[in-house]
């Protein structure tokens, strides 16, 4: 059926037009085309901007957005290591570990409560105070400051392990913030190339868990009270660490182009 059928025409005026109804025919097809294609398009950003709260052309955009959404950034890594700072330096001046277990959350709370007042997210500060109190919790039960370093220890631990295991099945932990971002939450792993990427960016999160576990874990089997010391290494090697391991992995990133989602093959 031709274009001028379709919209009701009348048979002899197309016949007495000759060739100008190829040209009708192939304007209407065209202009047709173009509207699919533009609501197409619009479609496929809406649904990105759906899954992932923004639309995202590549991978690496899609990973640098998420990592800096979970961090917090500066503001976020400050707040976490703002308690441990308190509690650390409360224990070396006056050896109290009620006192310190005290004013390492009461600094926590303090932070909840500027941004309670500020009405921003406090989901950063209640990780922190959270942190705080568990540690708190072992250094009360044992009486030993650096006992409050254990769940730290463990907790970083864990997560090298978890990370590590995502790489050896081929699942790596990375690629399923693409997932959150596309909707699709296993989707990145039918292409090898995004799978490489995924791996490469999960060793380097994990880099930095492996580091603390293999620096901090010996400190604490040590013999006599090594709070003073586990304190300045768990801070140095908190966010600083953290930010060294984002940079190289913004230089990964910064590196490729890989489309979010693969093109569709021409019909």
């Amino acid at each position: 059926m031709t274009a001028g059928a379709a919209e009701g025409g009348p048979v002899d005026e197309r016949e007495a037009n000759g060739g100008g109804v190829a040209a009708d025919d192939e304007v209407a097809t065209g202009d047709g085309t173009a509207r699919g294609e533009n609501a197409e398009r619009a479609e496929r950003g809406g649904n990105a901007e759906r899954a992932g709260g923004s639309a995202h052309d590549t991978v690496e955009a899609a990973v640098r957005a998420q990592l800096a959404k979970a961090l917090g950034g500066v503001r976020g890594m400050i707040e976490a290591a703002v308690p441990t700072i308190a509690f650390t330096t409360a224990y070396v001046a006056s050896k109290d570990v009620k006192l310190a277990a005290g004013i390492g959350v009461g600094a926590a709370v303090l932070l909840l409560l500027v941004r309670i007042a500020q009405r921003s997210t406090p989901q950063f500060v209640l990780n922190s105070l959270v942190g705080i109190a568990i540690a708190a919790f072992f250094a009360l039960r044992s009486g030993r400051a650096e006992d409050a370093f254990v769940p730290g220890i463990l907790y970083n631990a864990a997560y090298a392990v978890g990370m590590i295991f995502s790489i050896a099945v081929r699942w790596p932990v990375v690629g399923f913030i693409i997932g959150s971002v596309t909707g699709d939450p296993t989707g990145w792993r039918s292409d090898p190339g995004v799978v490489r990427l995924c791996t490469r960016l999960t060793w380097l999160l994990a880099v930095p868990n492996v580091l603390r576990v293999a620096v901090q874990y010996p400190i604490y089997l040590a013999d006599g009270d090594q709070s003073a010391l586990l304190g300045p290494v768990k801070i140095v090697m908190g966010w600083p660490l953290q930010v060294a391991a984002l940079a190289a992995m913004v230089w990964v990133l910064a590196r490729g182009r890989t489309p979010l989602t693969p093109p569709r093959p021409s019909a």
